[in-house]
């Protein structure tokens, strides 16, 4: 060790060689996680397949079994009726027994869906799913080379995939980081925060209603809709009897940021024209956000079309306004909730 130097000169090269390790560990249980639940899946599939043959289950009792895996698993949001469907598809295509031993084993799920949907010949999609794991090809990728015929131009051309892409960090390992369903089955992803906020609210939900003030009513969490194919999960609705409008409530345990408020838009929108009446009101919306700067707030609302509000502070009509609780309300409904260490809005 130099004497000008607290550090020694060993410890960059020990540090870069414990971030590899560290990466390796941690894509090496994602990848884990994500066979369990490509396992689990194709069990509820054959599971399915089973009832079909010897008890002819049909679209309902498929729409049944989605909405009772829902129910007693909220935090996982692979139980659409869609999604059941493609375990059905997925269990008929790989045998379980095979499974484990397979490439298709170390896919995330979008990838799957996209062999299911794609290919049609079993074949080739046993041999899209191997270079898809060796080259760590994102779902994106593996669309196109699907598209362009990748089995006829690439299977015999040398490529340097595996120099330039190190097992943690190519594009499969960043997927399988983000993939809602692999995350929603460890019960780790980066809403767990806001899944806890939403199930201690909803666990006192007489409490919750109480604070909110006079004439909400409870309508669901994680309310689900599909939209061409595609599952969202509003977080909680309630529905103020008074006004005759549904209230959409975001939560949120960091700071505001702006792309929040386009997302509980379009929930805003969508409940609108899900679930609306003609004698309803416009649908409002509310982020409950455990901080905010009110001058990013107020540029971030100025765009917006929808009755929208961030806590206390918003730019809404006041018969709007009415019917949302006030950021007050909120975080004594946090409090009333007993959620340890909860932030109130704003502090």
């Amino acid at each position: 060790m130099r004497a000008d130097s607290a550090v020694p000169s060993s410890y960059a090269a020990t540090l870069a060689s414990l971030k590899q390790h560290v990466r390796n560990a941690r894509f090496t249980a994602q990848r884990r996680a994500n066979t369990e639940l490509v396992v689990l899946y194709g069990q509820i599939g054959a599971t399915i397949l089973l009832r079909q043959g010897q008890e002819g289950w049909g679209t309902k009792v498929i729409a049944r079994l989605a909405e009772d895996l829902r129910t007693e698993f909220p935090e996982m949001r692979g139980f659409s009726p869609r999604n059941l469907a493609y375990m059905r598809a997925f269990a008929a295509a790989w045998s379980q027994q095979e499974t484990v031993q397979q490439a298709v084993a170390q896919l995330p799920w979008g990838h799957i869906t996209v062999l299911l949907d794609r290919l049609d010949d079993q074949t080739m999609r046993n041999w899209y799913a191997e270079p898809a794991v060796q080259h760590g090809w994102s779902r994106n990728v593996l669309e196109h080379h699907i598209r362009t015929g990748a089995h006829q131009r690439l299977e015999a051309a040398p490529t340097n995939f595996a120099a330039v892409l190190p097992a943690g960090e190519s594009d499969l390992a960043q997927q399988l980081t983000k993939d809602p369903y692999v995350l929603d089955f460890l019960a780790l992803d980066g809403d767990a925060k806001e899944r806890h906020l939403e199930q201690a609210l909803v666990n006192r939900i007489i409490d919750t209603l109480r604070e909110l003030g006079e004439g909400f009513a409870f309508v669901g969490r994680q309310v689900h809709f599909d939209v061409d194919g595609d599952d969202f999960y509003v977080d909680l609705l309630f529905f103020h009897v008074e006004q005759l409008r549904y209230v959409v409530i975001e939560l949120k345990t960091g700071k505001f940021k702006p792309e929040y408020l386009g997302q509980l838009g379009f929930y805003v929108a969508l409940v609108d024209d899900r679930l609306r009446r003609a004698q309803h009101a416009d649908t409002g919306g509310l982020l409950l956000v455990a901080d905010k700067s009110d001058a990013v707030v107020r540029y971030s609302l100025a765009g917006q079309q929808a009755p929208i509000g961030v806590a206390s502070y918003d730019l809404l009509p006041p018969d709007v306004r009415a019917a949302l609780p006030s950021e007050g309300d909120l975080a004594n409904a946090l409090r009333a909730a007993d959620i340890p260490n909860a932030a109130s809005p704003g502090e």
